[in-house]
């Protein structure tokens, strides 16, 4: 097994852990912020005020964002399976 490849291997894997996450969590941060500067204006200090409506945002941006991301998955594994082949290969 070659360096470049597990190098490459490596990289598309990061890259797309951060593309699949990044919808999610800037949902939830925008939520976030927006929440807590409402908090901050009422001086309303519940904790679980700011919860529900992270977990709320986050699953609705998983509803819009479920059939990319799924599909993103599904594409980056057919790749590494149409690659075994090369994977297993020795250059010895």
């Amino acid at each position: 097994m070659d360096q470049n490849l597990v190098m490459t291997i490596a990289r598309e894997s990061v890259t797309l852990v951060f593309l699949l996450a990044g919808p999610l969590v800037l949902t939830g941060l925008a939520v976030g912020l927006i929440i807590s500067v409402i908090q901050t204006t009422t001086s309303i200090q519940e904790q679980s005020l700011s919860f529900i409506p992270k977990m709320v945002s986050i699953l609705v941006a998983l509803v819009i964002f479920g059939r990319w991301m799924l599909t993103n998955m599904v594409n980056f594994t057919l790749r590494l399976i149409e690659r075994i082949p090369e994977l297993i290969m020795y250059n010895g």
